[in-house]
C-alpha cells in the first residue's frame, strides 16, 4: 500500500518528508517538480506538492464581455485562465501522474478554508477520489508534523471545504457580473475600453474610504481658543491649559485673559496622584500583527502577510492566517521559551519569563483551526532577509511580553490657581516597566514628567498666552486602520482583506502610501452605484453572506442555499443596472475623464498663458505639451519610462511645474520640467553656475564605480523600506550599499553567485540505420 500526501507548497513537502521519514527521504522529480519517497514505520509514502491554487472558478464556456449575468461555472486549471500561472501546469501534471501510484490519499495543505479548497480540488479532480484523510497542524516543526500524521482525521474537513468552494463561486458570481456591467456601461459611453471592477467586498470597502473622504471635503473648521500657562516650579519648566480646555466663545477667553493679565505667580491649588496597572498585551492574530507591523515598520498589510508566510514555511513561526488571540497549553510554553533562550539576543528576556508562572494574557478572539501566532523556538538562519527578521523579532518579543508582569504607570495631575482662574497640567510616567522590558523597543507610550510640588507651593509664571485654533477634519484611513475597520464590520476574511485593499489601489480608486485618499474615479464610482444600485455597496448584504459562510463551515447550512440566494440578488441587481445603463455609463465616463485630467495635468503653460501642460504618450515615449496645440507648440522632455504623476506644486527655484517620477526599483523623485532650472546645475567657487554630473546628488557616493562588477555605477534607489545605493547593472549585478541615518555605508552587499551545476555528459547510443527494401511494382 502506498500513500500520497499532498502539500500546499514545495517547502512544506520537504518539511513533512524530513519529519516522517524513518531514515532520509529520497528526493525525486517529475519534469523538475520535486517530490519525495520515504518509509514511515515501514509504510511507503510519497509526498507531492502544489503551488497554491491549482484550480480556479471559471466559465463553463467563454462568453463575450457583453454577456451577463453569468452563473454557469466550473473548476478549471488555473494556468488555463491566468497566464502568469503557467508554471503551475507542471505541478498539476506531476500530481496526476504520481496519483496513479497511490492507494491512499492524505491532504496536508494549510489547515484553513483556502488550504481545504486547494486539497479538495486536487483530490477530487486531479486524483479522481471522493475523499481523503486530513493532517491538521499549526507549525512545520517535526514534533507537530509527526503528531498531525498520527492523529490525522479519516476525512476532509467538509465544513471548511464546502464553505471555501461556496466563497470562491460567490466571489466569482459578483466579480464577473459587476465588472462586466460597469465595464460595458463606461465603454458604451466612451467608445473605448476601460476596465472598472467591483465585488462582493470591494464595493463596501471602497465606500468606507469614500465616505471618509467626503467627510474631510465637507468639513468646515470651527474656531476655538485655548489659554496656555508657561512657568516653572522648583526651577523646572511647567506648562498647563486652562481647565475650560476649549473656549468656543472668544469673549469668555478674553475675560479669562483679563483676569490673569500681568500675573507673575500662581499657587498649587490641588494635587492628585493615581497609579494603575497596565496589563501585558495579548497574542497576535493576523490582523493585529499587520496593524502592529505597519505602526513599527510601515509594512503594508500584504507585505506583512508575505513575510509571515515565509517565516512559517521555514518553520520559525506558527501558522499566520489565524484570528485567534489564544495560546493553548498544548503548544508547550516552557519548551518554546527554553529554545528561544538559546538565541543569544533573547537569552536574558527568555530567562526572565521562565522565572514566572508562565500564564499568558490572552485576548477574546478565537479560531477553531489555529492558536494565535507564536515563534516555534527554531532560530532563523541566513535564509530570511532583514525585513523578515524584523517581523520575527516583533513576534518573539510579543510572545514573551504576553507572559510578562503588569507594568505600573502613574499619572500626576496639578491644578494651578492664578487670580481665581484654574490651570491644569498632567503627566504620566512608568514606575515599574514590567512587560515593557520584554517588548522593547516596540512600546510607544507618552512619558511626561512634571515637577514635584505640594499644595500651596508657588509657581513662577513666565507668560500666559491665548491660542487661536481650529477644529481638524477626521483623519484619513491608514493601511492599518482600514484593516481594523473591515474586521470590525465583518467584511472579508483575515486572509483576503489585504488583497482587497491592494485591488482598490490597482483600480486607481485609492491613492496614498500611508493615508488612503479616494480618487475622483473612486468617489464617482461609489456615488453612481449608490444612486442607481445601492445594494452593491451595502455592508449588510455582504455581512450576511459572511455569516452564512460561517454557517456552512459549521455544517448548519448548505452551499447551494447560499448560492441560490446570491443568484436571486444578482439577477435583481443586473436588471436594475441594465435599466439605468446609459445614465450609469455617462456618469462613470465623466468621472473617468475628470480622473484622467487630474492624473495628467501638470500646470499652466507659461508660454501661451491660456493652455495647460499635459502628460502625453508619444511614439518615442512620454512627454509634456500644451493642450492648445497646434496654436501652442510648447514641449518638455521627461523620463520616458516609469510612472509620472503631477505634484500640483511648482519648483521653488524657477517656479515651473514639477512632477513625481517613479522608475522601476526606485522610490519617487521630484522632477522640475524646466531643462534650464538651476536645480539641474551646480555652482563653482566664484558662484558661477556650471553644468556638472554631480548636480542634484543627495549623497556624494552616487555615481561611484561599483566595487564588485567594476563596470556599473552606484545609483540612488528607494524601496518602501528606505533609500539605498544599487548598481545600475542590475539584475546582472545585484550589489547594494545601505544608507543608515543619512550616511552611505560603502561596504558593498552582494549575494554570492549561484554555482552552475556541471552538465552531465550523456553518451549517445549508436543507432543503426535500417535499410528498407522497396518492392518493385
Amino acid at each position: 500500500m502506498t500513500e500520497l500526501i499532498i502539500t500546499e507548497k514545495p517547502s512544506a513537502a520537504l518539511k513533512i518528508a524530513t519529519a516522517l521519514a524513518d531514515k532520509s527521504p529520497v528526493k525525486k522529480s517529475e519534469r523538475s517538480v520535486p517530490y519525495y519517497e520515504l518509509k514511515h514505520k515501514g509504510k511507503d509514502i510519497i509526498i507531492a506538492c502544489a503551488v497554491g491554487h491549482l484550480y480556479t472558478v471559471g466559465e463553463v464556456e467563454k462568453t463575450p464581455w457583453s454577456k451577463f449575468p453569468i452563473f454557469d461555472v466550473k473548476w478549471t486549471p488555473t494556468y488555463e485562465v491566468n497566464k502568469s500561472a503557467d508554471f503551475s501546469k507542471k505541478y498539476l501534471d506531476a500530481i496526476k501522474k504520481i496519483a496513479k501510484l497511490a492507494d491512499e490519499f492524505t491532504v496536508a495543505c494549510d489547515y484553513d478554508i483556502e488550504g481545504e479548497v486547494i486539497g479538495f480540488n486536487i483530490i477530487k479532480i486531479a486524483c479522481k477520489k471522493n475523499d481523503a484523510a486530513r493532517m491538521k497542524f499549526s507549525t512545520l516543526t517535526k514534533p507537530d508534523l509527526i503528531k498531525a500524521y498520527e492523529n490525522k482525521s479519516k476525512t476532509l474537513d467538509w465544513g471548511q471545504a464546502n464553505a471555501g468552494v461556496t466563497r470562491h463561486i460567490l466571489d466569482f458570481y459578483y466579480g464577473i457580473n459587476l465588472t462586466r456591467a460597469l465595464t460595458g456601461a463606461i465603454n458604451k459611453a466612451t467608445g473605448g475600453f476601460k476596465v472598472l471592477s467591483s465585488g462582493r467586498v470591494q464595493g463596501p470597502a471602497l465606500k468606507i474610504v469614500v465616505d471618509r473622504e467626503k467627510e474631510i471635503k465637507a468639513f468646515v473648521p470651527v474656531s476655538y481658543w485655548e489659554i496656555e500657562l508657561n512657568g516653572s516650579a522648583n526651577k523646572e519648566p511647567i506648562t498647563g491649559l486652562h481647565v475650560e480646555d476649549k473656549f468656543w466663545e472668544k469673549e469668555k477667553a478674553d475675560k479669562v485673559m483679563q483676569n490673569v493679565n500681568g500675573a507673575k505667580e500662581g499657587k498649587v491649588k490641588d494635587k492628585q496622584k493615581k497609579q494603575f496597572k497596565q496589563a501585558p498585551p495579548v497574542p497576535f492574530d493576523l490582523t493585529s500583527l499587520q496593524i502592529e507591523a505597519h505602526r513599527c515598520f510601515r509594512f503594508k498589510p500584504k507585505q506583512t502577510l508575505e513575510h509571515a508566510q515565509n517565516l512559517y514555511s521555514r518553520g520559525f513561526i506558527s501558522y499566520p492566517r489565524t484570528s485567534s488571540q489564544k495560546l493553548p497549553v498544548a503548544i508547550g510554553f516552557k519548551k518554546i521559551i527554553q529554545d528561544i533562550s538559546r538565541q543569544q539576543k533573547y537569552t536574558a528576556l527568555a530567562n526572565q519569563v521562565l522565572a514566572t508562572s508562565l500564564k499568558p494574557n490572552e485576548g477574546k478572539k478565537t479560531d477553531d483551526a489555529h492558536p494565535s501566532i507564536y515563534p516555534t523556538g527554531i532560530a532563523p538562519d541566513e535564509s530570511i532577509n532583514e525585513y523578515e527578521y524584523k517581523l520575527y523579532d516583533l513576534i518573539v518579543k510579543r510572545f514573551l511580553a504576553v507572559f510578562g508582569q503588569a507594568a505600573t504607570r502613574e499619572t500626576n495631575t496639578i491644578i494651578i490657581e492664578v487670580n481665581s482662574e484654574d490651570f491644569l497640567t498632567k503627566g504620566s510616567v512608568t514606575i515599574d516597566k514590567g512587560w515593557h522590558d520584554l517588548y522593547a523597543p516596540y512600546v510607544k507610550l507618552d512619558e511626561t514628567q512634571i515637577p514635584i510640588v505640594e499644595v500651596g507651593d508657588t509657581i513662577q509664571i513666565n507668560e500666559i498666552n491665548q491660542l487661536s485654533k481650529e477644529t481638524k477634519p477626521p483623519n484619513r484611513y491608514t493601511q492599518s486602520s482600514i484593516l481594523r475597520a473591515l474586521e470590525k464590520k465583518n467584511l472579508g476574511t483575515k486572509a483576503t482583506r489585504a488583497a482587497i485593499i491592494e485591488t482598490l489601489f490597482n483600480r486607481s480608486y485609492v491613492i496614498g502610501e500611508n493615508n488612503l485618499e479616494a480618487t475622483e474615479l473612486g468617489i464617482k464610482t461609489t456615488e453612481t452605484l449608490q444612486k442607481y444600485i445601492p445594494e452593491i455597496s451595502d455592508e449588510e448584504l455582504t455581512r450576511s453572506f459572511e455569516e452564512q459562510m460561517e454557517s456552512i463551515r459549521k455544517q448548519k447550512k448548505s452551499g447551494e442555499q447560499v448560492l441560490d440566494k446570491a443568484k436571486d440578488v444578482l439577477i435583481k441587481l443586473i436588471k436594475k443596472f441594465k435599466g439605468n445603463e446609459k445614465e450609469i455609463g455617462a456618469e462613470l465616463a465623466e468621472s473617468n475623464q475628470e480622473a484622467i485630467k487630474i492624473a495628467t495635468t501638470v500646470g499652466k503653460c507659461s508660454k501661451c498663458g491660456s493652455g495647460e501642460l499635459v502628460i502625453r504618450n508619444g511614439k518615442f515615449g512620454k512627454f509634456i505639451s500644451c493642450n492648445k496645440y497646434p496654436d501652442c507648440k510648447t514641449i518638455y522632455n521627461v523620463p520616458r519610462s516609469g510612472k509620472l504623476k503631477p505634484t500640483g506644486k511648482v519648483c521653488e527655484t524657477c517656479g515651473m511645474p514639477t512632477i513625481e517620477v517613479r522608475l522601476p526599483r526606485k522610490g519617487p523623485q521630484i522632477y522640475c520640467i524646466n531643462p534650464d532650472c538651476d536645480t539641474k546645475k551646480s555652482v563653482d567657487e566664484n558662484g558661477k553656475v556650471i553644468e556638472t554630473e554631480d548636480a542634484g546628488k543627495k549623497y556624494p557616493e552616487e555615481g561611484m564605480t561599483c566595487p564588485v562588477c567594476k563596470t556599473g555605477k552606484m545609483i540612488l534607489r528607494k524601496s518602501f523600506y528606505g533609500e539605498f545605493l544599487g548598481c545600475d547593472g542590475y539584475p546582472k549585478c545585484k550589489t547594494m550599499m545601505r544608507i543608515v541615518e543619512g550616511k552611505v555605508n560603502t561596504t558593498p552587499i552582494a549575494p554570492k553567485p549561484k554555482k552552475k551545476k556541471a552538465k552531465k555528459t550523456v553518451k549517445k547510443k549508436a543507432v543503426k540505420k535500417k535499410t528498407v527494401k522497396r518492392k518493385k511494382k
